[in-house]
């Protein structure tokens, strides 16, 4: 993303942030970052929760040095319980979702609310497949990246399917050419379109984003907020329209200035 989109987002979300009069009643929504990430790709998500009034917890965890199942059973119980709340939402990216999907399968669903998942590997990746028994691969992604391939005997398979509400989102466009030539069909550049679906989900969007900064697009964050609160995408609604309808500010009514004359 530009400096100058990054700097534009900011300032809309400085000034919904100031605007905000209608806060979500007692929701709270855990982010959670994927393979080789930090919690703070979710820097720009976080703020736009916080403006619509979500509380936000933005947990870290050492995604390329333990399996799936260890990292979540160290971070997702703690992050549920900072919330606080009885339902707790989820916003996860690309193995984020599969952390989510492992926790349920162990614990049940009943402490999950609604959840977005953007880009997740819900069918394994390709790219883990062809490249995986290179020791850099390996080196560089770690013992949950090797768990991600479409085998049976990767773990996104091995998962049953979803049983809470689930919104997914999916990439369409490719800053890498060579692993767009091993995915099959449209691809983010490391997650084919179609193995973001998974049996169970709500809702399922393609969007004209990549991979590794979907995150921070600004229909992105519009289409998550809009299944956070409604529990369905829009699919016709731009960035700012879809803040603004979340806010109950309609036709930008709460802006500054709206109320001034022309």
């Amino acid at each position: 993303m530009g400096m100058v989109t990054r700097f534009f987002l900011l300032g809309v979300l400085a000034i919904l942030t100031a605007c905000q009069t209608t806060p979500v009643d007692a929701r709270c929504v855990v982010l959670l970052h994927g393979l080789a990430r930090t919690e703070n790709s979710f820097a720009l998500m976080e703020a736009a929760l916080e403006a619509e009034g979500y509380r936000v917890v933005r947990p870290g965890y050492p995604s390329t040095e333990a399996p799936v199942q260890e990292l979540m059973r160290e971070t997702i119980p703690d992050a549920v319980a900072s919330c606080g709340t009885d339902k707790v939402d989820f916003v996860t990216h690309s193995m984020g979702g599969i952390l989510v999907r492992s926790w349920v399968a162990e614990v049940g669903n009943a402490r999950v609310g609604r959840v977005v998942m953007l880009a997740p590997p819900n069918q394994g990746s390709e790219v883990v497949d062809t490249l995986g028994y290179i020791a850099a691969f390996d080196w560089i992604n770690g013992p949950a990246g090797a768990q991600m391939g479409t085998g049976t005997e990767g773990l996104p398979r091995r998962l049953p399917p979803v049983t809470f509400p689930a919104g997914i989102i999916a990439g369409s466009q490719s800053l890498n050419p060579y692993f767009s030539t091993i995915l099959p069909g449209q691809d983010d550049g490391k997650v084919s379109v179609a193995s973001t679906r998974v049996e169970g989900m709500t809702d399922h969007l393609v969007l004209p984003v990549t991979h590794t900064f979907m995150m921070n697009n600004p229909r992105v964050i519009a289409q998550t907020m809009a299944f956070l609160n409604r529990g369905r995408f829009e699919r016709n609604m731009t960035w700012i329209d879809g803040v603004l309808d979340t806010l109950q500010c309609e036709d930008g009514a709460c802006l500054p200035g709206a109320d001034e004359a022309d």
